[in-house]
């Protein structure tokens, strides 16, 4: 069929033709988003996932639904290398200056522009073409103590939209990334904010450790945070998710076909698009039938094979990839690190900081005490196909 209305969308972050199966946390996003505008309290929220679930597409669609309801929106992707300060810096002067533009807000966004300046000089933070024309403010924002400097930073922020009638979202992606103090130091800055119930709300989305993470970070973050769970889809939202995209079309799938997918991807959104994306450019004419979903299994393993998955591996040092084969060779997880430990034929308590860096780097992560599974669906069976071949 033509390539050109191929309506699938394989790719880090593209918005899928068929957001299925996530009504949910939309409609929770959305209904907290209007009682915060309305001057009501509602929990900020993170979401928990592994790596294609679509996050990311979710965090987009937030951010648009709080544009619809009159938010200044500030989304970002937290690096490995990159302190949060120098990250919020450009967001939120950018955020200041559009509040600054209400004649209700001129004077609090001038405060805030003050703030902010305070701000960047004490981390030192490059502000390069971002650079603010007002003097720093004496006492605010200036202690050297984020934890302290980064809630009086986001009250002024919330102080002047308030004042503008608007509200601010930040949005961060892969949160599981940033240092521990930058984390604490965020969910501090949310807590004064909730406290001062100013319209100010944030979503993040990031690996599922980071839910302990922010727990061990300040203990009240459990309250503060609703943690949406963003897995695979059911197989009726995965079906739907490749049907209707192809019907819109003008075109259409057969129910076995369907049904091989499904099986196929396990319903993890990513994998959903990339069968889609294969079965309809190899299907000559419509309805596509059991046997193009066969052969685009084939196509969609070689194409994450040689991309997706092989990007992932190749960021490993020899000894973490050791680690990540073990864990394959025993199958599906989760694993217990004891057993992977016994099948390289070592101590445990050697693999520690292995498998601590295989964590840190995002491809593994820690279901349960003293148990590990990969980040990246699928991943086991890349291990095995290669070690295979």
């Amino acid at each position: 069929m033509d390539p050109v209305r191929n309506p699938f969308a394989p790719g880090a972050g593209s918005q899928p033709p068929e957001l299925a199966g996530r009504d949910d946390i939309i409609g929770n996003a959305n209904v907290a988003l209007q009682r915060v505008l309305q001057g009501k309290s509602d929990q900020s929220q993170i979401l928990l996932g592994l790596r294609g679930v679509g996050k990311t597409v979710l965090l987009n669609k937030i951010e648009a639904i709080a544009e619809e309801h009159g938010y200044l929106t500030s989304l970002l992707e937290a690096p490995e290398d990159r302190s949060l300060p120098a990250l919020l810096y450009p967001m939120i002067q950018q955020t200041l200056r559009k509040l600054s533009l209400s004649e209700t807000a001129k004077a609090a966004a001038y405060f805030g522009m003050r703030a902010l300046r305070s701000f960047a000089r004490t981390f030192k933070v490059e502000v390069g073409d971002f650079s603010i024309a007002v003097d720093p403010e004496p006492g605010v924002a200036d202690s050297g103590n984020l934890e302290f400097d980064l809630p009086e930073l986001f009250v002024r922020v919330g102080d002047a939209a308030k004042a503008a009638g608007r509200g601010w979202v930040l949005l961060i992606d892969e949160l599981q990334y940033l240092k521990q103090p930058d984390l604490s130091a965020l969910i501090v800055a949310m807590h004064k904010i909730t406290q001062r119930n100013l319209p100010v709300l944030f979503f993040g989305a990031g690996l599922p450790q980071i839910a302990s993470l922010s727990g061990d970070a300040k203990s009240y973050a459990e309250r503060l945070f609703a943690y949406p769970r963003v897995g695979a889809l059911t197989e009726e939202a995965a079906i739907a998710a490749v049907r209707n995209p192809i019907t819109d079309e003008g075109e259409q799938i057969s129910a076995e076909a369907l049904s091989a997918i499904f099986i196929e991807t396990r319903g993890y959104p990513y994998y959903l698009q990339e069968w889609g994306y294969q079965a309809w450019n190899l299907a000559e004419k419509s309805p596509i039938g059991p046997d193009i979903a066969k052969a685009a299994s084939k196509s969609a393993l070689r194409r994450l094979d040689e991309g997706f998955f092989k990007v992932r591996f190749d960021r490993l040092t020899p000894k973490e990839r050791d680690y990540v084969r073990a864990m394959a060779r025993l199958g599906s997880g989760p694993y217990k690190s004891s057993d992977v430990a016994d099948l390289l034929g070592d101590a445990q308590q050697r693999f520690g900081p292995v498998r601590a860096s295989v964590i840190k780097k995002g491809m593994i992560y820690s279901p349960a005490y003293g148990e590990i599974d990969f980040t990246v669906p699928l991943f086991s069976e890349y291990l095995q196909r290669q070690e295979a071949a």
